[in-house]
């Protein structure tokens, strides 16, 4: 698989690890993580270097709540706590203050507590509030236990504890199959900014170009190492394969020549010496290996498109709720013919419960509308258990291929990664993630003119989501994606809908314009992340042993008055807004060429006025208090 590879990880790296499905990626983390042994050669690490691993999946069988499993990353911590403690409830209940064995506790004491505040027992808690919340847990979530989660969210317990560890190398196997937008987005933040080395396996494009500064590309069993980001090493790679290319074919150019010199010289006695000379060189010669066409270029259209209603789907007051708990509350959408759309949000916002109330497979409040001669398309993971096991992958689409693209049923299928004997498999042997790209297959061919696809590239390497990209933008119908990978997205949907707190809003444009109008509007989270930063570092290396837990509650209680006093500033705004507008209203009506008798109007007037006086006094006050609270947070903080 790989051949005398050899690379060398620094400190603060940040390695993009790439190369088709099957090069051996894995492998190498399992390697570097020591779960495999080289079959030659050797992995040095320098002493106490400490690593953190995630694969992309992970049997996990932890049986506690959602808080407590985390704060397994602080076992070191967690046990100094309980020295401390231990030690402070010896000395106060000792009598003699100067015997051997009190002092001998007092300098144990003293040991523990610098080392306790070293490694973050100030800030532990909220570190693993701050991670959690980043990763998309509520704090309604943190008492929960694990059991209860999905085993997506489940891997992000384990990616939390990994991060809280904060090992000199991190290791991580596709790590945005489970998050949503908003948390691959904290990640990238926390990859960024990490103190330390980082090694990631990743198919998302803007992922790797936002966190890593080199490329390790394995390819015909060999490592290409180049300090720069994903999209520089593509186009770089792309100049290096023309070179390579011309190079090979000069390369069978002269070896077809020297073949056929040998073969027409072979037997005569005058041109022994030439041709033995000729065999030689052919010997030592140092062939150059191109990589196999891998279909990059290749284009699969799905077939053409009935022409269906102008309104495609029509949603109005959907509500849904599971048992008591509301995932959706009052929902209205229309989507219309040709329009392309994303779902996104958190997960457990809802995405998937209203795909599945637009393909009537849920009961729920309100109405539901499909249009005039719509078919629809429906991929989502749990799809390819449905495929029939007892067929072979070939059998699987010949049966609904038609047309000219049964001829191209094997370029299709190697496209999306089912080449050579693969395609001679039974679909019951075949794991989740090729069950599901034979899915996808299935639907490419399919006569529909509404697709609803759910996290559609899982299980895809760039090149198949290339190809699959490049039918959908297109493709002739109307498609509803709910994906967080955002460089697929981009290019393809042209509105975005948000789904947060049970209702979703729409936004026109494409998922960049989305992303950017949302990041403006989050810079409060981002400066309270930042302030949470600074204060982490502040405190490290600090001996003030005994502050933490009572720090901790105190910043609790300004976060609180902090988040109390902006929802009032934000009630109060409204308000001024209202009395505003009712005022200028009045005083249209005053300055028009009409004449106003009644008492009552101007009685109104003046209340209005006063009403808005003492609601600009009061956001001046509440602006005044969130001011000095902000700034007893900092102090706090240092």
């Amino acid at each position: 698989m790989i051949r005398d590879a050899s690379f060398m990880i620094n400190q603060d790296d940040r390695v993009g690890l790439i190369g088709n499905n099957g090069a051996g990626k894995t492998t190498v983390l399992k390697l570097m993580a020591g779960i495999m042994e080289p079959s030659s050669g050797r992995i040095s690490l320098a002493k106490e270097t400490t690593i953190g691993y995630l694969p992309q999946q992970k049997e996990i069988t932890d049986n506690t709540t959602l808080l407590a499993e985390t704060m397994q990353a602080f076992d070191e911590v967690l046990n100094l706590e309980s020295d401390i403690n231990r030690l402070n409830n010896e000395i106060a209940s000792s009598n003699d203050f100067h015997s051997e064995d009190y002092l001998s506790k007092l300098d144990k004491l003293t040991e523990k507590n610098a080392r306790y505040t070293i490694l973050g027992g100030d800030t532990y808690k909220a570190e693993i509030e701050q991670t959690l919340l980043g990763l998309g847990f509520e704090k309604s979530d943190f008492d929960r236990p694990t059991s209860h989660f999905s085993g997506g969210w489940r891997m992000r317990v384990e990616l939390a504890k990994i991060l809280l560890k904060k090992p000199d190398i991190i290791l991580l196997d596709e790590p945005t199959n489970h998050l949503d937008i908003e948390s691959i987005q904290w990640l990238e933040n926390f990859l960024k900014n990490y103190r330390g080395a980082i090694i990631l396996v990743s198919h998302d494009k803007a992922f790797l170009d936002t966190v890593t500064t080199r490329i390790l590309e394995i390819s015909l069993g060999k490592i290409t190492d180049r300090k720069m980001n994903y999209s520089a090493f593509v186009k770089w790679k792309k100049e290096q394969q023309e070179i390579r290319e011309a190079a090979y074919r000069n390369q069978q150019k002269m070896i077809e020549d020297t073949e056929k010199f040998i073969e027409r010289f072979r037997y005569k006695a005058t041109k022994a010496v030439q041709v033995q000379s000729r065999i030689k060189q052919l010997e030592k010669l140092e062939r150059i290996e191109i990589e196999e066409e891998d279909g990059g270029g290749m284009r699969i259209d799905f077939p053409p498109v009935r022409r269906s209603g102008k309104i495609v789907v029509e949603a109005k007051n959907i509500t849904k709720k599971y048992g008591s708990h509301l995932v959706l509350d009052n929902i209205n959408l229309s989507i219309e013919r040709g329009k392309k759309v994303a779902f996104v949000g958190r997960n457990g916002e809802g995405k998937t419960t209203l795909v599945r109330i637009i393909l009537h497979q849920l009961q729920h409040g309100g109405s539901i509308r499909t249009g005039h001669n719509v078919r629809i398309g429906y991929f989502a993971q749990d799809q390819a258990e449905l495929l029939n096991g007892e067929l072979t992958v070939f059998e699987t689409v010949d049966e609904i291929a038609a047309g000219e693209v049964r001829t191209k049923m094997r370029d299709i299928l190697g496209a999306f990664l089912f080449s050579g004997d693969d395609i001679d498999k039974k679909v019951k042997v075949l794991s989740g993630g090729e069950r599901s790209r034979l899915a996808m297959v299935r639907l490419m061919l399919e006569p529909v003119n509404f697709l609803v696809l759910d996290e559609p590239t899982n299980h895809f390497d760039m090149r198949s989501k290339e190809i699959l990209k490049e039918a959908l933008i297109n493709f002739g119908g109307t498609a509803v994606i709910v994906s967080h990978d955002r460089e697929f997205l981009d290019g393809i949907v042209d509105c975005v809908y948000e789904f947060r707190n049970k209702k979703i809003k729409q936004h026109p444009g494409g998922i960049y314009d989305f992303l950017r109008r949302k990041k403006m509007g989050t810079m409060k989270e981002y400066e309270s992340a930042v302030i949470d930063e600074d204060k982490k570092k502040r405190v490290i290396g600090k001996e003030n042993a005994g502050r933490n837990s009572k720090n901790f509650e105190e910043r609790k209680e300004i976060n609180r008055n902090i988040s109390r006093l902006e929802k009032n500033i934000a009630a109060t705004e409204e308000v001024i807004g209202e009395l505003e507008n009712e005022i200028s209203g009045m005083d249209r009506i005053l300055s028009s060429s009409g004449i106003v008798n009644e008492p009552s109007f101007f009685e109104l007037y003046d209340r209005l006025k006063q009403q808005l006086k003492e609601a600009f006094e009061e956001w001046e006050r509440d602006h005044t208090e969130l001011e000095k609270w902000k700034s007893k947070l900092i102090s706090v903080s240092i």
